[in-house]
């Protein structure tokens, strides 16, 4: 058992807006664009690019189309001067939008808050409650709502659609997303749990039931999304039940450059004793931690190969990783009960067949195992790399949130359609 396909892999055209048209999907960062093409019905990427250093001197754009890369390079003033340069390459590169038939822009929001708990159509109400979670998410949710806002005015014909990575989670109970925090702050101030990812956990939940060819009700499943950003989530029946993130994307397992899980006092004790701001640590904390602030490198390709030239403190960094990620592991374990699938996906979980094997080393007596013929190597498409006797399915299912997202704004619209007619 290598790479596994199964029925209802690749969805039927079940309306004349999934079955002719495709959905620009646009992730605003800030001082990044990038963007997809997608058919949402074959899955496949009809053309992809991305937009970067937005507001400086030597900005560049890259576009692919049918096997060829453009490249230009040059000053993008900034998100409305970046969506410009996109159309112009649609326009110039192709493919044509109006011949590809859009029928969606799809665009990723980080934070949905505990307002929005599904995909949700672009209207100004929509806008300015998103404008009103900035303060939960500063550095994601302002260029996500400046992206919106460029896209709609330059693409005022089609329907805009928010996906939020909040919104898997919005099943959390309420004793996995309540913090022990002085209840009437916590309401005030939003302070809870809210999750992250979520459109990734999503989708790898749902493709592995299809590809098993088993239902959805019928799995618990543990989902490791390893990237430079990385999540756990424990989904009982297909509904999120547990998530290593919290109020923001910084809790939870080691990452590329975020500590994850910390004692919060380490902020008074740097604040007091070595004289950091509070923006300070935010940086130290987000851009100046995880792998990259215990090794120096947060790409683990440097890692595995300073490790081998003997370095210790690249050692240690993957210690840390893995340690952690194993511990949450175990957690959901326990939260779950029963385990039938463990999947890593994303660029790590996808790539890194090391850190997948140490995850889940020695843990046979639960019934799970890495088969190391399966598991050697990268994967690109749904494969088991536990062997044949475990109880636990251990699998490598990679993500395609371009492609959530265009099939979620696709079923967003069409819901509207029928609630109006």
């Amino acid at each position: 058992m290598n790479p596994v396909s199964g029925p209802g892999d690749r969805p039927s055209a079940h309306s004349a807006l999934g079955a002719h048209g495709s959905v620009l999907v646009i992730n605003s960062g800030s001082s990044s664009l990038k963007y997809q093409l997608v058919n949402p019905v074959g899955g496949e990427a009809i053309a992809v690019g991305i937009v970067e250093r937005i507001g400086e001197s030597d900005g560049s754009a890259r576009h692919t189309f049918a096997g060829n890369r453009t490249e230009r390079t040059g000053r993008i003033a900034d998100h409305g001067d970046a969506l410009r340069t996109v159309l112009d390459l649609f326009r110039e590169v192709g493919p044509s939008l109006d011949a590809a038939q859009v029928v969606a822009v799809g665009h990723r929001v980080v934070h949905g808050g505990a307002v929005f708990a599904e995909p949700t159509i672009v209207d100004d109400d929509v806008l300015r409650t998103i404008e009103d979670l900035v303060p939960l998410a500063p550095l994601h949710n302002s260029p996500n709502l400046r992206g919106i806002q460029v896209a709609r005015e330059l693409l005022p014909d089609v329907p805009h659609v928010v996906v939020f990575d909040t919104a898997f989670f919005q099943t959390l109970p309420d004793a996995a997303a309540t913090y022990a925090l002085d209840r009437t702050v916590a309401e005030k101030y939003g302070v809870r749990r809210y999750g992250f990812h979520g459109t990734s956990h999503q989708y790898v939940s749902g493709k592995v039931s299809r590809v098993l060819g088993r239902r959805l009700e019928d799995l618990n499943q543990i989902v490791l999304h390893l990237g430079n950003g990385a999540s756990a989530s424990a989904v009982r029946g297909g509904v999120a039940v547990e998530t290593s993130m919290g109020l923001t994307p910084l809790e939870g397992l080691v990452m590329g450059t975020r500590t994850g899980d910390i004692d919060p006092a380490v902020v008074f004790h740097l604040h007091r004793n070595a004289g950091m701001s509070i923006d300070e640590i935010d940086n130290l904390l987000n851009r100046r931690s995880g792998i990259k602030g215990l090794s120096g490198e947060n790409d683990f390709r440097e890692l595995h190969r300073l490790i081998g030239e003997g370095d210790a403190d690249a050692q240690l960094a993957l210690d840390v990783y893995v340690h952690r990620l194993r511990k949450y592991v175990g957690a959901y374990l326990a939260v779950l009960g029963r385990v039938d699938v463990i999947s890593f996906t994303a660029g790590v979980g996808e790539n890194d067949a090391r850190v997948r094997e140490l995850a889940l080393a020695g843990m046979e007596g639960l019934g799970i195992a890495v088969d190391p013929a399966r598991n050697a190597g990268p994967k690109s498409e749904p494969t088991i790399v536990s062997p044949d006797w475990t109880s636990t399915l251990v699998m490598v299912v990679p993500t395609d949130e371009e492609l959530a997202i265009a099939r979620q704004s696709v079923a967003a619209i069409e819901a509207a359609a029928g609630t109006a007619g």
